[in-house]
């Protein structure tokens, strides 16, 4: 794969992605429910970074496409951990877990793409 500025946004829009769970997750009520769900949108949403670099590392198109499906799977995960947690209707977080919502599909739709235009 080639270097390019879009790969690098993607790596930084994905990090981003990431830190920004984690931080939502750090806000949750303390709850037995919130603790559980919250450690899975901070692994599934930490992956798509994780699976990224990997790709843009694979040896071949199809390990590169396979990581690119990954991020994807991992992606729309990300949004049932983020649906699951529970914000005790604060308004602030209601509104963070929606971006943070826009995001999966968003992220979802790139790597999709992404994959479309691999195979």
């Amino acid at each position: 794969m080639t270097q390019t500025n879009t790969q690098y946004d993607l790596e930084e829009r994905t990090f981003k992605f990431a830190k920004r769970c984690r931080d939502f997750v750090k806000k949750l009520p303390k709850t037995a429910e919130s603790f559980e769900y919250g450690k899975q949108l901070i692994r599934s949403s930490a992956s798509p970074a994780a699976n990224y670099i990997e790709a843009n590392e694979a040896p071949s198109k199809k390990d590169f496409i396979y990581r690119i499906k990954v991020c994807r799977k991992e992606t729309k995960e990300s949004a049932l951990w983020l649906k699951l947690c529970t914000t005790n209707d604060n308004l602030e977080l209601e509104n963070e877990r929606k971006e943070l919502l826009q995001e999966t599909i968003e992220l979802r739709k790139i790597f999709s793409t992404i994959v479309k235009k691999s195979e």
